[in-house]
Formats: C-alpha cells, sequence, structure tokens
C-alpha cells in the first residue's frame, strides 16, 4: 500500500495526460453511485460545512472512494476549503492500494474536467481568460485552460486583491494581470472560469456577450449561486453530470422557479465525449459548463497518479 502526497499528486498528475484519461473515463463503462453529500452544523463559524463521499469502480480494474469536506469560512484561518483523502483498491482481489491526498487530487481533477469541457465548447480562437476566484482551484484552471487554448491574456479578480497578486506572482510563466473589478474585463474575455464560494451572483447576465465560454465550478450547494438568472436563461447549459441539477444552486434554483428548463440543457460530458449530442455550433453561441464534480474523475486521476508511482 502506498500513501501518496501532496507533491506526488501535483508532479504526476500534469495536464495533457489528466485530460485525456478523464476522456477515456467518460466513455469507458465505470460504475458511479449517487454521492453522499451531507451538511453539518459548524457553530463556531455560524455556516454549515459539508461531508462528501463518492465510489467508484470499474469491474476487475479498480474500486475507490473520496472522503472529503468543505468549510467555507476557512480562508480567514489562512487554511483550505477542501480537505480529503481518496482511498483506491485493486477491483480484482479488492487489496488496498493506496491512500492518497484528496485534496490536490480534487483540484487537479476538477480543473482538467474544465478544461475537457472547454476543448469542446470554448471557440477554438479563443485567446483571453477571466480568473473569477482565488482559491486553490484559481491557479490549476488557469493552467488547465492554457492547456486546451492558446491563451494569450489571462486576468484574475479575487475580494482580496493581494491573493489575486499572490497568484499573479507564484503563475509567472503566464500573462495574468489582477482587474479591480468583475466589470472592467468580463465583457471583453473569451472564457470565463468562477470557482468561489458565493452565495450571490457574481456574473450577471446583462455583461456577457456573443462568443463566450462560461466555466463554473463554485456553487456547489443548493443554496449557492454565481451567476444570476438573466445569465442563466441566455446561455446554453452543458454539464458534468445530472448531479448538478440538484446539488448547484446555480441550476437548481432556476428549474424550481421555472426561468430554465430541461430544453435548456444541450448535452453532459458522457454525451460529448461520446460524440453523442453537438457542442458549440456556432461562433456567436454563448456556452456554460457547469460541474459539481463527479466519482469517475476521482478514480481515474487516482489510478493515473498510482500508476505513475508504481512505475517510477
Amino acid at each position: 500500500m502506498r500513501f501518496i502526497e501532496k507533491e506526488e499528486v501535483i508532479k504526476n498528475l500534469d495536464y495533457p495526460s489528466l485530460i485525456e484519461v478523464l476522456k477515456n473515463a467518460f466513455i469507458n463503462k465505470i460504475k458511479v453511485p449517487d454521492r453522499l453529500h451531507y451538511d453539518y452544523e459548524n457553530p463556531e463559524e455560524k455556516i454549515d460545512s459539508t461531508l462528501l463521499l463518492m465510489p467508484a469502480w470499474q469491474e476487475g480494474v479498480s474500486v475507490g472512494t473520496k472522503i472529503l469536506t468543505v468549510s467555507p469560512n476557512n480562508a480567514k484561518y489562512n487554511l483550505p476549503a477542501i480537505n480529503g483523502i481518496y482511498i483506491l483498491f485493486d477491483g480484482h482481489k479488492g487489496e488496498l492500494q493506496a491512500i492518497i491526498d484528496g485534496k490536490p487530487l480534487t483540484s487537479k481533477r476538477t480543473a482538467a474536467a474544465s478544461a475537457l469541457a472547454s476543448s469542446y465548447l470554448s471557440r477554438k480562437d479563443s485567446t483571453s481568460m477571466l480568473m473569477i476566484g482565488t482559491g486553490a482551484l484559481s491557479k490549476e484552471l488557469i493552467k488547465a485552460h492554457s492547456c486546451v487554448r492558446d491563451l494569450k491574456a489571462i486576468y484574475i479578480w479575487g475580494r482580496d486583491k493581494s491573493k489575486a497578486q499572490k497568484i499573479v506572482d507564484e503563475l509567472p510563466e503566464y500573462n495574468i494581470q489582477v482587474v479591480e473589478n468583475i466589470e472592467d474585463k468580463i465583457s471583453n474575455v473569451d472564457i470565463v472560469s468562477c470557482a468561489t464560494l458565493s452565495h450571490n451572483p457574481l456574473i450577471f447576465g446583462k455583461n456577457i456577450k456573443e462568443g463566450q465560454h462560461f466555466d463554473l465550478v463554485g456553487a456547489y450547494k443548493p443554496d449557492m449561486r454565481e451567476a444570476d438568472d438573466e445569465f442563466i436563461k441566455n446561455v446554453d447549459i452543458f454539464i458534468d453530470t445530472n448531479m448538478a441539477k440538484k446539488e448547484s444552486g446555480e441550476i437548481k434554483i432556476p428549474l424550481e422557479n421555472k426561468i430554465i428548463f430541461e430544453e435548456n440543457f444541450k448535452a453532459d460530458l458522457f454525451d460529448l465525449t461520446r460524440g453523442k449530442k453537438e457542442a458549440r455550433v456556432s461562433d456567436s453561441q454563448i456556452t456554460l459548463f457547469k460541474s459539481v464534480g463527479h466519482g469517475l474523475e476521482d478514480l481515474a486521476a487516482a489510478r493515473l497518479v498510482y500508476e505513475k508511482v508504481t512505475r517510477s
């Protein structure tokens, strides 16, 4: 049994390999039951934290589960909001193969899924991006999106300008600039990625333009939203899986309020990777990819890490 720590996860999950592995995982037959999602009281913070258990298996190959907590207020303690582990078993004999640091695994596979979606949904000539948010995912989303599109100008916004500047300093190889306000750039970029724990919209329909691609990976609970109704009813919606309709306020609230309907959903990642449904159909189309994460992404990423570590 191997314990695979943060540094090994980061070293072995390069985006070209991980994006390809995720693509194959969505094409192949991997069993993923509904994840268990529990919100539990956190009295000191006066806001609930979340426990997630995400199992998946490929028959005769691998079995695994991720155990994850999300504590939204951890930023004020200079701690990550997401913490967890991934437990990987052999799918034939059931032997425990690895315990893997779940935080970098989650960040990497989430960013890779967004990049995979972007490879189908953003315009191929996209050259600019706005990153909204400065959490652990932000750097990974910048790197992953840059892997599938030739991004020459990247902008970043965060409530704490110093955190945005820190990301700029940590990624000198990318052309990143800090912006004071989201509205300053959101109408002038090709791709917008948003990864926050916001309960109130940060993206508004009045600011969007034809041809853009939006990648929303925050708002993982039914009462959280990163975009308003005006936005959501004026874009073509693509999701990672149907869990997005149940778990994210981004989708759940407009559905319940009849702002959007089933026909607004164009495809999920299974449809796109298997070629069952169309992706972007015109340069003027405005596309949204809404992600809440999926157990097969974790299993594929964990197996890739394990295979690379044990080969070295």
